[in-house]
C-alpha cells in the first residue's frame, strides 16, 4: 500500500488521539488493491471509518492519477481543489435514521481529505428541493437506503449517472442479508456492476454466523473471475458485560409476563446510579407500558425521560436521538427502532426488558453502550418470567463463546425479481438475454431457470393467463429495437411509487383534534377500537374521537383503562443457539450444577419440576401426561422456538386424530406446546414415536394448518411487492379493507384461473419458510427422535407445562380473569406442593430409547 495515500488517514485519526488498528489497515490495503470484502467487528470498534476511508483513498488515487474512466469523463480540471468529482461512492444503510446519523460522522473525514468533495442523502425524508438539486447533480458520496437506489436504477439515465461508481459499501448487512430487502440490494449491484464492471463492494456487520456465506452473497457474483473478496476481522479487544437484575423471589411456577412490572422499582434503582440508559423491549406495547410505568414511579424524570419506537413522528424520534447525543436524556424505552448503529456516545448502559430471544440481537443492542473502541459494552437483562432466568444464564455462556445465529439469503423471490423488471424497464430498457444472465450473478437467483424467467417476464408483459385483458398490468413492451420499456407514464409513475412496498406497513396517522400528529399506528388495531375508547401511545392515555381517511383523531384522557396496542415483535422465536444453551443448563441443573445467580435464583423452580416430572436437556425429551377436571392434556419439551413448535403441534394433533378421532386445542410457548381435548384421547401413538416420523411431513405439515389462508395472508405482502395492488397516491391512500380485498381478489382468480401462477407457489413457499421455518422444525423432528424419550404422568402440573396452560388460557379469558384465575391455580398447586424434594416423587414415568 502506497505510504503516501494512507498518510492523510493517519494524521486525522492522530489528531483525534486514536490509534489506527490493524483491521483498518488491512481494510485500506485491500480497497486499494480493488478487493471487494466484508469488515466484521464489534460495534463501536472502528469498522466504520476502516472502509470509508478506505473508499475516500481509493477515490482519490483514482482521481489524482487520472486512470479511472470517470476521472478521464470529468477532465483535468475536475482535478483541481475547484470541482467536485461526480457520484463516485454509494453507501447503502438499512434505515432512514441511520442514514442522517452516518451522514454527520462521514462528513468529517471528506472535509478532512478533499473538502471539495460533496456527500448528500436520498431517503424517503429528503425534502424535495434537496432531490431536486441531486437531480440535476449527484454527490460525490451518497447515503441512500435499498429503496432510493432502486429509484435511482429507474431514472432513464441511470447508466450515466451512475456508471462511475467505483465503491458501495453496505452497512448492517446483517440486517438486511435475509430479507427482502437484501435480495433487492444484490439486484441493484448486479445492474451497478453492468455499468461499472470494475466495481467493489464491503459489507459492515457486528452480529453473524455465517460470515464466508454472508460475504460470498454480497461481495462475490455468481462465476465471477475477479479477486476474491476478503474478509476483515477486527481484532480489536471489545469487552461485551452480560448480567441480570435477578428479582427477589422467582416463584416455582412461571408463565409469561408474570415478573414483569414487578421489576419496575430495581430498574429504576439501576437506572438511578447515574449515566444515560437505554431501556430495550421486545414490543412497542411493552415500551409504551414501561414508559408510562416508569414515568408514573418518578414524575421528577419528566424531560429526561423518552420514548423511541418506530411508530412515533419522524420529529419526535428525531428529538429523542439528538437528546441522547447532547446528554439531555437520562433514559429512554425503546424497540429495535434503536437496535442499529446509531452512535449515541453518552450512553452508559443498556437494560433488556425480557429475553432478546437470539444472541446477535442482544449483542446488537449491548453494542449502544460503549460505543468506542476500548470501552465496555454492558447490557443488563430484566427478565419478564422465571424460564427467562435459564435464558439469561444461557445467553452469557452462548456470548462467552460467540455462538451467533446464521443469516440466509432468500432464494428466488419472484415478486421481487417481477418488481426489478419493470424497474430496469423504466431505467435503461433491456433485452431479456443479458438481464437473465445479470439476474442469475445474484446468490438469490443463481438457481433462477429458464421457465421461471420467462414466466416473470410475461407476467410483466401480459399479466399472465388470467390478467392479459386488462391494460393496466401490461406494464412493459419491447420496442422496435427489442429492447423491453415502460411504454405509459401512469404506470411509470404508480411503479415508482411502490418501490418502497417491500418495508411498507399498513398504518393509520394518529392525530390530536386540535391538529398535532404523534406518529403512526396499525389500522388492524385502531378497527378493533370503538369511539370513545382508551389506549397508550406515546407514553400517552389517549381516547378515540373518530377516524376519517385513514387518520384516528384522539384527545388525551385521564382515568380509564387503556387498551394497549399490539404491534408484532411478541412472537419473536427462540433461537436455535441460545435454545441449545438454555438445554444445556438445564442438563447441568439435573446433575446439581447451578452456576451463577440466575440459576441459583431459579433453583426452587427447577427442583420443582424435577419434583414432579423431568427436566429436558440436550439429550433427553420430556412428554407429560395430565388429567384435569377439563379434560386430557400433552405436554411436549422440545425447546425448538415458538415457531416451529405451531407446526410440531398441529402436525401431531393431526396425526393423532387420525389414529383416534379427536378435537384438539393448542397452546405454544419458546419451551414446548400442549395438546388439549375435552374427552378421553390414546395418547399411544405420539408416545411410541409413531407421530415423530419423517415420512410426508411436507403434506402433513400443509394439511394440518388452514395453509390455504396463511398463503392468503403471505399474498398480500406478495401482491403490493409485484405491483398488483396499489397503495394509493399521495394524500389519497387506499384504507387495509382496500387492499387486503385487492390482493384476497387476486389470490382466488389465480387459484381458480391460473393455479400455476408462481406468485402463488411463492406464498406457499414463504408460509413453509418464513412462518413454520420448515427447515428448523424438519432438524427439531430429527433432534426428538434423536432423544431419550421420558414419559411422565402427572398427578399435578409441573412448572413447564403451567406455563403452556396459562399460555391456553390466555386466548379465552380477559386479563382480570386470567389473573384471578392463575392466583387461585397458584395457591391451590403451592399447596399441594411437597415442601420436602427428598420425599417419593408423586408420578409414574416410563423413560423410551
Amino acid at each position: 500500500m502506497p505510504t503516501s495515500s494512507t498518510r492523510a488517514a493517519s494524521q486525522w485519526f492522530a489528531a483525534r488521539d486514536w490509534r489506527v488498528f490493524a483491521f483498518q489497515r488491512q481494510t485500506w490495503r485491500a480497497m486499494l488493491a480493488a478487493r471487494s470484502g466484508l469488515v466484521h467487528a464489534s460495534t463501536g470498534s472502528g469498522k466504520t471509518y476502516a472502509v470509508w476511508w478506505g473508499a475516500l483513498l481509493r477515490a482519490q488515487v483514482a482521481y489524482k492519477s487520472g486512470r479511472t474512466p470517470s476521472a478521464k469523463a470529468v477532465g483535468r480540471a475536475s482535478r483541481h481543489a475547484d470541482a467536485a468529482p461526480p457520484l463516485t461512492i454509494l453507501w447503502i444503510t438499512p434505515m432512514r435514521a441511520l442514514a442522517t446519523d452516518t451522514f454527520a460522522s462521514l462528513a468529517q473525514p471528506l472535509q478532512a481529505l478533499e473538502p471539495h468533495w460533496t456527500i448528500g442523502l436520498r431517503t424517503g425524508d429528503t425534502p424535495a428541493a434537496e432531490r431536486a438539486r441531486q437531480n440535476r447533480r449527484l454527490p460525490f458520496a451518497l447515503i441512500t437506503t435499498p429503496e432510493s437506489l432502486s429509484l435511482l436504477l429507474a431514472q432513464a439515465d441511470s447508466d450515466q449517472r451512475l456508471r462511475q461508481v467505483q465503491t458501495v459499501i453496505v452497512d448492517e448487512w446483517h440486517e438486511l442479508i435475509g430479507s427482502k430487502r437484501g435480495v433487492q440490494v444484490q439486484l441493484a449491484l448486479a445492474r451497478l456492476r453492468r455499468f461499472n464492471p470494475d466495481l467493489i463492494v464491503w459489507g459492515l456487520s457486528a452480529t453473524l454466523g455465517n460470515l464466508d456465506d454472508a460475504m460470498q452473497v454480497l461481495c462475490a457474483p455468481v462465476d465471477s473471475i475477479g479477486p476474491a473478496p476478503e474478509l476483515v476481522q477486527g481484532r480489536v479487544p471489545k469487552r461485551i458485560k452480560v448480567d441480570t437484575l435477578v428479582p427477589a423471589d422467582a416463584g416455582r411456577f412461571p408463565w409469561g409476563g408474570h415478573l414483569g412490572l414487578v421489576m419496575r422499582e430495581p430498574v429504576i434503582r439501576e437506572i438511578a446510579q447515574g449515566g444515560s440508559t437505554l431501556v430495550f423491549c421486545n414490543t412497542r406495547s411493552q415500551a409504551e407500558l414501561w414508559f408510562h410505568a416508569l414515568l408514573e414511579a418518578r414524575p421528577d424524570w419528566a424531560g429526561e425521560l423518552a420514548l423511541h419506537h418506530g411508530s412515533l413522528d419522524f420529529s419526535v424520534r428525531r428529538w429523542v436521538e439528538n437528546g441522547l447525543k447532547q446528554g439531555r436524556l437520562r433514559v429512554v424505552v425503546c424497540t429495535a427502532s434503536l437496535d442499529l448503529g446509531v452512535d449515541f456516545s453518552p450512553v452508559d448502559r443498556v437494560l433488556q426488558v425480557g429475553s432478546a430471544k437470539g444472541v446477535a440481537r442482544l449483542l446488537q443492542r449491548a453494542g449502544r453502550a460503549g460505543h468506542a473502541p476500548g470501552q465496555v459494552s454492558r447490557v443488563t437483562l430484566v427478565p419478564t418470567n422465571a424460564l427467562e432466568l435459564i435464558e439469561a444464564a444461557a445467553v452469557q455462556d452462548a456470548v462467552a463463546a460467540r455462538r451467533i445465529e446464521a443469516r440466509v439469503s432468500p432464494q428466488k423471490p419472484l415478486d421481487v425479481l417481477v418488481q426489478h423488471l419493470v424497474t430496469v424497464a423504466l431505467g435503461t430498457g433491456f433485452e431479456p438475454a443479458d438481464l437473465l444472465a445479470e439476474v442469475r450473478s445474484c446468490h438469490a437467483y443463481r438457481a433462477l431457470t429458464d421457465a421461471e424467467f420467462q414466466w416473470s417476464l410475461d407476467f410483466v408483459v401480459r399479466g399472465g393467463p388470467s390478467l392479459m385483458a386488462y391494460p393496466e398490468y401490461v406494464r412493459v413492451q419491447a420496442d422496435e429495437q427489442g429492447v423491453y420499456r415502460v411504454p405509459d407514464r401512469g404506470i411509470a409513475r404508480r411503479h415508482r411509487m411502490s418501490i418502497g412496498t417491500i418495508v411498507a406497513d399498513s398504518a393509520m396517522s394518529v392525530r390530536f383534534l386540535a391538529g398535532g400528529r404523534i406518529g403512526s399506528i396499525e389500522e388492524s388495531f385502531i378497527s378493533r377500537l370503538r369511539r370513545g375508547d382508551c389506549f397508550l401511545f406515546n407514553g400517552r392515555l389517549l381516547e378515540l374521537v373518530r377516524v376519517h381517511e385513514m387518520t384516528a383523531y384522539v384527545r388525551r384522557a385521564s382515568g380509564r383503562k387503556a387498551a394497549i396496542p399490539r404491534w408484532g415483535g411478541s412472537t419473536m422465536p427462540l433461537s436455535s443457539e441460545l435454545a441449545e444453551a438454555v438445554l444445556q443448563r438445564l442438563a447441568d441443573a439435573a446433575d446439581g450444577v447451578f452456576e451463577g445467580p440466575e440459576m441459583k435464583r431459579v433453583r426452587p423452580l427447577i427442583e420443582t419440576q424435577q419434583q414432579l416430572s423431568r427436566l429436558p436437556g440436550p439429550d433427553l425429551l420430556v412428554l407429560e401426561q395430565y388429567r384435569s377436571r377439563e379434560g386430557w392434556h400433552l405436554f411436549v419439551h422440545p425447546f425448538a422456538g415458538r415457531h416451529v413448535h405451531i407446526g410440531l403441534a398441529s402436525l401431531f394433533a393431526l396425526r393423532l386424530a387420525r389414529a383416534v378421532p379427536a378435537s384438539f386445542s393448542i397452546a405454544v410457548n419458546d419451551y414446548g406446546f400442549e395438546l388439549f381435548s375435552p374427552s378421553s384421547v390414546d395418547w399411544t401413538p405420539l408416545l411410541s414415536g409413531e407421530a415423530m416420523v419423517a415420512s410426508d411431513l411436507l403434506e402433513d405439515v400443509l394439511a394440518s394448518l388452514n395453509s390455504a389462508e396463511l398463503a392468503q395472508r403471505r399474498f398480500r405482502e406478495i401482491a403490493r411487492v409485484s405491483g398488483l395492488v396499489f397503495q394509493g397516491y399521495p394524500g389519497a391512500p387506499k384504507a387495509t379493507r382496500q387492499l387486503q380485498a385487492s390482493a384476497s381478489l387476486f389470490f382466488e382468480v389465480f387459484r381458480n384461473h391460473d393455479p400455476d401462477n408462481l406468485l402463488l407457489r411463492q406464498a406457499e413457499r414463504e408460509v413453509l419458510d418464513r412462518e413454520l421455518e420448515i427447515g428448523r422444525l424438519e432438524r427439531a423432528l430429527a433432534a426428538m427422535r434423536a432423544r431419550e424419550l421420558a414419559i411422565v404422568e402427572l398427578t399435578r402440573p409441573s412448572p413447564l407445562a403451567f406455563a403452556l396452560m396459562v399460555e391456553r388460557l390466555r386466548e379465552k379469558l380477559s386479563t382480570e380473569k386470567l389473573a384471578d384465575r392463575i392466583t387461585r391455580m397458584l395457591a391451590d398447586m403451592e399447596r399441594q406442593i411437597d415442601p420436602a424434594p427428598s420425599r417419593p416423587r408423586r408420578k409414574r414415568r416410563r423413560v423410551l430409547s
